[in-house]
């Protein structure tokens, strides 16, 4: 099996990471590793993913890190409690090329699943990824 390699365009990603409490980093870290570099695009043809329009995607993270890791303690960090609790975290990307993904940004739904901050951060992700077309000449 060959696994999709995971790229970041520009740091607006690596802020989102960076904000979320460890609880939801690490299982964040699980959701990339275990499921978006395994299925890459095709994380679309079920829960986990959704096609927005003109190349850009939404992965979909709602699981607790026990469900993403498939039972309970599984090589769970030192100091992370509470492995049953689920996430609802947004993050954007594209696919391309020879199996890659290329990951622009993300929000806690938790925090604010109004339906303006999600519009609003679709918007943005979307600036990014013409950008990005624009730049990659995709």
């Amino acid at each position: 099996m060959t696994l999709w390699t995971i790229e970041y365009e520009g740091s607006v990603f690596e802020r989102f990471f960076l904000s979320l409490p460890d609880y939801e980093q690490v299982v964040l870290s699980a959701a990339i590793t275990n499921v978006l570099q395994i299925d890459g695009i095709g994380v679309c043809s079920g829960e986990w993913g959704r096609p927005l329009g003109d190349g850009l995607f939404e992965f979909r993270v709602r699981k607790s890190l026990d469900s993403i890791l498939g039972s309970p303690g599984a090589e769970s960090p030192p100091g992370i409690v509470g492995t049953d609790r689920p996430v609802l975290l947004r993050v954007f990307c594209t696919f391309y090329g020879n199996k890659i993904v290329l990951i622009y940004s993300g929000y806690n739904k938790k925090r604010d699943s109004s339906a303006k901050k999600q519009q609003k951060e679709i918007m943005r992700a979307r600036k990014i990824h013409q950008q990005w077309r624009k730049n990659a000449r995709h």
